[in-house]
């Protein structure tokens, strides 16, 4: 049945929705959804029963479907995490009990290639060339890959002068979204038409950072690039928070860039769990293994672990 939180956060994401024809339709009071908006009163269940069959036309029962929150995993500089992360969170979320797909948007093609796919006979570019559906592997209990190589690098120009382009990848990914519970896109390390039809799919962005000052250069321009995508395109677009990689205490380097990096961005969420420095998370991806088979006991099992709590936490809220 409709509750209060269920009317107000469906008309509250779709501003374009007339407050006063729905009433009118519903026959309720003038100014009772516009009250219920802004939080000075409660609807009842009479206007909840009248306003149901009136928001099902305007598209509630749709909205209501639990779908996929999309991650875009970004960053501009490699070699900070992003597809360990990708890899490690997506299996950690999986083992929790949500349904994960990873979706390997770098030409690289390094979290295929961790998770045994060097040569994808099928593969995500086919999806954003020639609509097809996108290729999914299954590589586990509720977790699933969507592979790349070398291919995609071929294929930037081509999307770029594509009609519609940077809305391809959203495009493929839409009839997904109720198969799964989170759908992670591990982008290239750079801003090409790859990241940004990734963000345009996406609901939100984690960002990788390893406390290096070297990790610190030019990242204003990835947030940017994430607001520019933001206010033009898609515009529900958030930044899930910043995840902190590759990190050792025991520098005094370290500490500082930390600290240094809690104050120039403190505008954005910093998640508490931090991914330590850890040689099996390196090992594991030679080994073409998540860190959950090949090292359960390690650290870095162990931060991705708290990490996919700490982000599965928020999602009850």
């Amino acid at each position: 049945m409709l509750t209060n939180d269920d009317a107000v956060h469906f008309l509250r994401k779709n501003p374009a929705l007339s407050l006063a024809v729905i009433e009118k339709e519903a026959g309720l009071p003038p100014s009772t959804l516009s009250k219920a908006l802004a939080g000075d009163r409660m609807l009842n269940a009479k206007h909840l029963s009248a306003l149901y069959p009136i928001l099902c036309r305007y598209g509630f029962l749709e909205f209501a479907v639990p779908k996929a929150k999309i991650i875009s995993v970004v960053n501009h500089k490699g070699g900070v995490g992003k597809t360990t992360t990708t890899l490690n969170l997506g299996k950690a979320l999986s083992l929790l009990g949500h349904r994960v797909l990873l979706v390997d948007m770098d030409s690289q093609g390094n979290l295929s290639q961790t998770l045994g796919f060097d040569e994808p006979e099928k593969q995500v570019v086919h999806a954003l060339l020639h609509n097809q559906p996108l290729p999914i592997v299954s590589i586990g209990p509720n977790y699933d890959l969507a592979p790349s190589d070398l291919e995609l690098a071929y294929a930037d120009l081509e999307l770029v002068q594509a009609v519609g382009g940077v809305n391809q990848l959203r495009n493929a990914l839409a009839p997904l979204r109720n198969q799964y519970d989170y759908i992670f896109i591990d982008c290239p390390p750079a801003l090409n038409i790859f990241t940004n039809s990734a963000l345009v799919a996406s609901s939100s962005c984690l960002v990788t950072l390893q406390p290096e000052a070297s990790a610190m250069k030019g990242v204003n321009n990835l947030f940017d690039r994430i607001l520019q995508v933001r206010d033009r395109i898609n515009f529900a677009l958030t930044i899930e928070g910043i995840v902190l990689t590759m990190v050792d205490k025991r520098l005094k380097v370290h500490r500082d860039m930390i600290a240094n990096i809690q104050s120039a961005l403190a505008n954005f969420r910093i998640f508490k769990t931090e991914i330590r420095q850890n040689v099996a998370l390196k090992e594991s991806q030679v080994a073409q293994q998540d860190i959950f088979t090949y090292a359960p006991n390690s650290n870095g099992a162990t931060d991705y672990q708290n990490l996919s709590k700490e982000l599965s936490n928020d999602r009850l809220r």
